[in-house]
């Protein structure tokens, strides 16, 4: 099969997630500063929710430039993601509405928790189908980064329930970690002789 009708689709499905969740700001109808204020909690939520849906945007690029091909069991593996993806609108507006309660943090973790997990199939997926070049299946071996960060989720949704803006705090820092760029499948195409 074609990857680049996986990754055209992917494509499209995180376009209109970030659509979505954009569209669920909404302006205020004073004309001044001072009632941006209220919006802060539903803008913050935004934020996050935004780098989360880049940062799987970036990784799952990454992945599919490193594939060689598809095959069924990696379309649905990669429509599962999009399916957990998918809930990030409805989580935060959720949060952004409630102003970060516990309940809300806590679901907003396990819309977190639930992607992660999808993702760490779909690399599965790909290396058992041997759709990814050897060097790079070995660069992504155990997956630790990942591995650490569906552990902080599920401590933050723990945590969501005494402690919510410790949780939104620990949801952050997976951001941040996530941010901090990972050269290893780069570096092993660079190593095949791909291009980038």
């Amino acid at each position: 099969m074609i990857k680049e009708r996986l990754t055209v689709f992917s494509d499209s499905v995180i376009a209109i997630i970030i659509t979505i969740m954009v569209l669920q700001l909404k302006a205020p109808h004073e004309a001044s500063l001072g009632a941006l204020a209220p919006l802060a909690p539903a803008f913050l939520a935004y934020a996050l929710s935004f780098a989360y849906i880049a940062i799987y945007w970036n990784n799952h690029h990454h992945l599919f430039q490193a594939t060689r091909r598809v095959s069924g069991g990696i379309l649905w593996a990669n429509t599962h993601l999009l399916f957990w993806l998918s809930l990030v609108p409805f989580s935060t507006a959720w949060l952004s509405e409630t102003h970060f309660a516990r309940a809300p943090v806590a679901l907003y973790g396990l819309s977190l928790l639930a992607p992660s997990i999808a993702y760490y199939f779909l690399s599965r997926a790909l290396i058992r189908a041997g759709a990814l070049a050897p060097k790079v299946a070995e660069a992504i071996g155990a997956d630790v980064k990942g591995r650490l960060s569906m552990a902080f989720y599920f401590c933050g949704v723990a945590l969501a329930f005494a402690y919510p803006y410790a949780a939104m705090g620990l949801y952050a820092f997976v951001a941040v970690i996530w941010f901090i760029p990972d050269p290893r499948i780069e570096r092993r195409l660079e190593a095949e002789g791909e291009p980038d």
